[in-house]
């Protein structure tokens, strides 16, 4: 993910990530196709699409989304909170600043609100 922000630092990047029993296993990259890829981000429809076959073929569960931001603090913007529609999905938020203390931080958004967890790595 992080690597995905840095490689387009001056546009939102995006992705989903996949797995089983609450273990992200699999990290697919998709393209952008916000009309505006600066300050906002939509998973390209035919990427979407593609990925979540991906995922069905290989028994596993949507875990989360990510995104990137590029110029502001890696916390859900308003308008990520409000066009979230996965509510058991973690939503990721990749800052590929440099001087971002913790570049890569997790939430829940749920019924308008959002709620930050602790990623745990194995």
């Amino acid at each position: 993910m992080l690597d995905h922000a840095r490689a387009d630092a001056a546009n939102e990047t995006c992705g989903l990530l996949a797995g089983r029993d609450g273990v992200i296993t699999l990290l697919r990259t998709a393209a952008n196709a916000s009309p505006s890829t600066a300050t906002t981000y939509e998973i390209a429809p035919r990427d979407l699409f593609r990925i979540f076959r991906e995922f069905r073929r290989g028994g596993l569960d949507l875990l989360g989304v990510y995104h990137s931001h590029p110029a502001s603090d890696n916390a859900p913007s308003p308008t990520d909170i409000a066009l979230s529609c996965y509510p058991d999905a973690v939503y990721v938020i990749v800052s590929p600043r440099d001087s971002a203390p913790m570049p890569v931080r997790a939430f829940r958004i749920r019924d308008g609100a959002s709620t930050e967890i602790t990623i745990e790595s194995e």
